[in-house]
């Protein structure tokens, strides 16, 4: 895949962030009214969390992202900035917490994600649950997005999130299959393909991203987006893998914006509904496209529902 010249490194040998990847976070007084409501419930935001450079967009658009569960995982992912500590029993007042704040917030999408929690019997999937439903029943009209972990590979747990029917139901594969062992070892590709697909089958608008500049090669990439679509994924994100820390994987490869640009050919060409492939795109990036895709699907459902 197209990317940077080896040569535009700094000098301990590594590569520089090219200048498409540099981005202003804005501001303004949705941004800062949001964040600081979002922080009197005491939930945490991946946008801060992961600090993305795509939060100012996001809020100033009625959009954010909240995790549920703690802000501690029980997994060590190599690419992600969430601590991995033991993490405290969940708080039972959080649904509702949730609901408060995106109410106050006068947010128009919620994307609702979470730590992994493995010590959970089920993963923490009845909490997701009573989240879902706190926000059907406090804010009305707000498009509920769901981030969820693989629950381990327990149908009844992803059941248990999927009967709350959320409006778009969304699980990364994060990287291609040869890359899980040191990207997502305590994962596998097969069980997170069989969530998504899980999902599809239930009948809900499906999502999933990848990160690219790992180390996967083109061809790998595209078979990843093949299997994906195969498992009934409607939505379907490319962005780039940027380095948290010096602790975390290195990046591979800067892709330029003309590679994502023709990855996002090939995936609409696959029969994707909706696709958001560039650099700086997140799983939870507001796109007007994606908006508009989920509400003409919902009014595609709707009549069928009310009929039967």
């Amino acid at each position: 895949m197209a990317s940077v010249c080896e040569n535009e490194t700094t000098p301990a040998g590594v590569a520089r962030k090219p200048p498409w990847l540099r981005v202003r976070l804005g501001g303004g007084e949705v941004f800062r009214a949001t964040g600081e409501r979002l922080r009197s419930q005491r939930l945490h935001t991946v946008c801060e969390e992961a600090n993305c450079p795509n939060r100012g967009h996001c809020w100033s658009c009625g959009r954010a992202t909240i995790m549920i569960l703690g802000g501690r995982c029980t997994r060590a992912c190599r690419f992600c900035n969430v601590t991995q500590r033991p993490p405290p029993p969940p708080e039972a007042d959080e649904p509702e917490r949730v609901a408060r704040a995106v109410r106050e917030s006068g947010l128009h999408e919620i994307v609702i994600t979470s730590v992994t929690r493995d010590d959970l019997s089920d993963g923490g999937a009845s909490h997701w649950a009573a989240t879902i439903a706190s926000l059907r029943t406090d804010c009305p009209g707000v498009t509920i997005e769901v981030l969820v972990p693989d629950f381990g590979g327990d149908t009844r747990a992803v059941a248990l999130v999927l009967e709350a029917r959320p409006d778009v139901f969304g699980h990364n594969l994060e990287t291609v299959p040869r890359l899980y062992p040191s990207v997502r070892p305590q994962a596998r590709f097969d069980r997170s393909l069989a969530v998504l697909r899980q999902a599809a089958d239930a009948g809900l608008i499906v999502k999933t991203s990848l990160m690219l500049g790992l180390g996967e090669r083109e061809d790998e990439v595209l078979e990843s987006l093949r299997l994906a679509r195969g498992a009934g994924v409607s939505i379907l994100y490319l962005g780039q893998y940027l380095q948290p820390s010096p602790r975390h994987l290195p990046v591979a490869d800067y892709l330029t914006p003309e590679t994502f640009e023709r990855l996002g050919q090939a995936a609409r060409a696959l029969g994707f509904g909706f696709v958001a492939s560039a650099p700086l795109v997140r799983s939870s990036f507001h796109e007007e496209g994606q908006t508009a895709f989920v509400r003409a699907r919902r009014a595609e459902v709707q009549p069928h529902s009310r009929a039967g």
